[in-house]
């Protein structure tokens, strides 16, 4: 696992929330469905939530969510739910 695989990690826990969620709600699904992959992929079990955030910005970039100032009691969410 590595940098880049939080993006889809991210999409996948707002998945599961219906599209929106805390940051908070964020990190609890991807700790509880990930934490032994995290654990194993080095440095990365210690920059993975600094590098969620990152993921987050390159997900508003790339469309996926939607721009920070149109969130709602700082739910992150994406801009069309599959």
């Amino acid at each position: 696992m590595n940098k880049n695989d939080l993006k889809r990690l991210v999409v996948e826990a707002l998945e599961y929330y219906k599209g929106k969620a805390n940051i908070v709600e964020i990190c609890k699904f991807i700790w509880s469905k990930y934490n032994q992959k995290l654990a194993d992929s080095g440095d990365l079990l210690y920059t993975w939530q600094y590098d969620m955030r990152w993921a987050g910005t390159q997900l508003r970039k790339e469309g996926i969510m939607k721009p920070a100032k149109e969130q709602v009691n700082n739910h992150w969410e994406l801009v069309q739910i599959n």
